[in-house]
């Protein structure tokens, strides 16, 4: 059983019933086996429906769903959903869009980075260069530079700050404290990645090329970009504050 419990991807979804089923295959079709925990904040379009009926018919033991009463934020999502991994047994824990934005198929690249050393993998749209399909130049411009932006308050040498194609190994979970993570929208992608670096953590990044969706509709917003733009400065200076307890085997 231990096997089946190695590698999960956690999915947040809202309104994702366009691209839930595909991406399911997906990644359940890759030469690793990895489960899959989708996160559903109540979509209103039918998204747990469909996935419950994957669930009953065809992944009865590596698809899971963990439904949640309204729309609470990507970073509860997340939250929430590292909770039951971690209760649940699973050693590697890896973040992916819905919307094929992350490709399925840089899942085993991630987790290898893991295996080698790592103790959080990002799959990297700026690592070497900028690899963004289908984004407008002004939305790859803003990104690039919020990531530099980040970079600079925060002193993390990550060249994708803001990256949500990331993988832990549970010790980082288990170790920093999920309940003072207070970001809900993107800047959430930040605060995680700022808090494992500070923890003393290894974190590696992994060039990927990231396509923009497709099918569906986009959850940013203006309001999470300003959370991420003025959040960092808040989180750098409570930092300052705050004791971090590097991580220790004994």
């Amino acid at each position: 059983m231990k096997t089946l419990l190695k590698k999960i991807v956690i999915i947040p979804t809202y309104n994702e019933r366009e691209n839930i089923e595909d991406i399911i295959r997906a990644v359940f079709t890759l030469h690793q086996t990895f489960d899959i925990l989708i996160v559903d904040d109540n979509s209103p379009d039918g998204t747990a429906n469909i996935v419950k009926g994957l669930q009953a018919h065809e992944y009865k033991l590596n698809l899971h769903i963990l439904e949640r009463k309204i729309k609470n934020g990507l970073g509860t999502a997340y939250i929430d959903g590292f909770k039951w991994c971690l209760k649940n047994g699973y050693e590697y824990i890896f973040e992916m869009d819905a919307d094929f934005s992350h490709n399925p198929s840089d899942l085993p690249k991630l987790f290898e980075a893991l295996c080698e050393g790592a103790d959080v993998s990002i799959g990297s749209r700026y690592k070497t260069g900028v690899n963004v399909v289908n984004w407008p130049m002004s939305r790859v411009m803003m990104s690039y530079f919020a990531s530099a932006y980040v970079r600079f308050i925060t002193g993390m040498n990550i060249r994708d700050t803001t990256a949500g194609f990331v993988g832990y190994r549970s010790k980082v979970l288990r170790h920093i404290d999920l309940d003072k993570i207070k970001f809900r929208g993107y800047a959430f992608q930040i605060e995680m990645k700022f808090t494992a670096w500070k923890h003393g953590f290894t974190i590696e990044e992994v060039p990927i090329i990231f396509t923009d969706r497709t099918k569906g509709e986009s959850k940013i917003s203006k309001g999470i970009i300003q959370e991420a733009i003025g959040g960092v400065v808040s989180m750098k200076v409570k930092s300052w504050f705050r004791k971090y307890q590097k991580y220790t085997t004994s």
